[in-house]
Order: C-alpha cells, then sequence, then structure tokens
C-alpha cells in the first residue's frame, strides 16, 4: 500500500454551528496531520488517520477561541488533539465515499461517517504528485461532551448542537 501525507500547507478543516439559533460562526483548525494508507483513486480498504491540534482553533475572536480551549469545551491542555481513525470506508459512486470511523474529541471517542469526494490527482509545479478530496460530515458537539450553552432571555441557546464539518484536503505520497 502507498502512504499518501495530508499537505497541511493545502488543507483546510472548517466547521459552522448555529449562533444565538439564527446565525452561523465559522471556524477552522490549522494544526492537521494525517496519512492516507492505499490509493487515492479508491479509497475502498484504505486506512486514513489524522490529528488536529484542538489549540490551532481560529473563530476570528480570540476571546471566543480562548473559550473554545477552556475546560467548558475542548479543555486542550487536557486533550490537546482530535483524532479520526477510519473502520470502512465504501464507495458509493464513481468518485464519492462513505468514510466511517473513530472520533475523538476530549475523552470520548464515537463513530461518524462522513462523505468524502476523490477531486482527482495532478503533478505540481515541483514534479510532487498530489491528490485532493472535499469531505463533509455533521456531528452533535454534545456527544462528545461539548455541553456548555446559555439561553438566552428571547428562548433558545446561544450555541447551537449540531457542528457541520467542511474538509478540503490534499495530500502527497510520503518519502
Amino acid at each position: 500500500m502507498t502512504t499518501w501525507k495530508v499537505d497541511a500547507s493545502h488543507t483546510s478543516v472548517g466547521f459552522s454551528v448555529k449562533h444565538m439559533m439564527v446565525s452561523k460562526v465559522k471556524g477552522s483548525f490549522a494544526g492537521v496531520e494525517g496519512t492516507i494508507e492505499g490509493n487515492p483513486e479508491d479509497l475502498t480498504g484504505a486506512k486514513i488517520n489524522f490529528t488536529i491540534d484542538a489549540n490551532s482553533i481560529n473563530t476570528n475572536s480570540e476571546d471566543r477561541d480562548n473559550h473554545l480551549r477552556s475546560g467548558d469545551f475542548f479543555d486542550t491542555e487536557k486533550f490537546p488533539q482530535l483524532t479520526f481513525v477510519s473502520t470502512n470506508i465504501v464507495k458509493k459512486g464513481d468518485d464519492e465515499y462513505e468514510v466511517t470511523g473513530d472520533l475523538t474529541i476530549k475523552d470520548v471517542t464515537k463513530q461518524v461517517t462522513f462523505e468524502a469526494e476523490f477531486e482527482g490527482t495532478g503533478t505540481n509545479p515541483w514534479g510532487v504528485q498530489v491528490a485532493a478530496f472535499e469531505v463533509e460530515g455533521k456531528i452533535s458537539r454534545k456527544e462528545f461532551g461539548l455541553t456548555w450553552n446559555q439561553a438566552l432571555e428571547a428562548g433558545g441557546v446561544l450555541v447551537g448542537d449540531d457542528i457541520k464539518i467542511s474538509i478540503d484536503l490534499q495530500a502527497n505520497p510520503a518519502q
């Protein structure tokens, strides 16, 4: 099997969550590492491992980011990483897959499924082969122990439960 390494400088890990029941807050994680063991043009049978640095969270608000790093949310002092390890990959179309695996946030591991689309391969100007994927999914933050919230005077809560995840990933053959 060929091992492909995530190219962090060409990969974005983003998320969005409802704020005050009406708008969305978007954010990202800059610190991402990972490998894909297998053929990127056919992920069936591949093994995927990702690690995200929880401290690298960015929502364009330093106060909010610090709150997200605190014990109310990610508790990054105790749990500095989020991890994903694939357990099953099912081909759903020509370049479409359901990637199921174990996602660990804090000390909670849950099985989640992401929709992944193979975007293609190419060779960059430095002669390095690249493979690209677009990945989307949704998780319940409460299932991972991220339960902090605040009631609003008009009803509802400050932070929604569903977290939409969007990843644009580029990988290169490991050297």
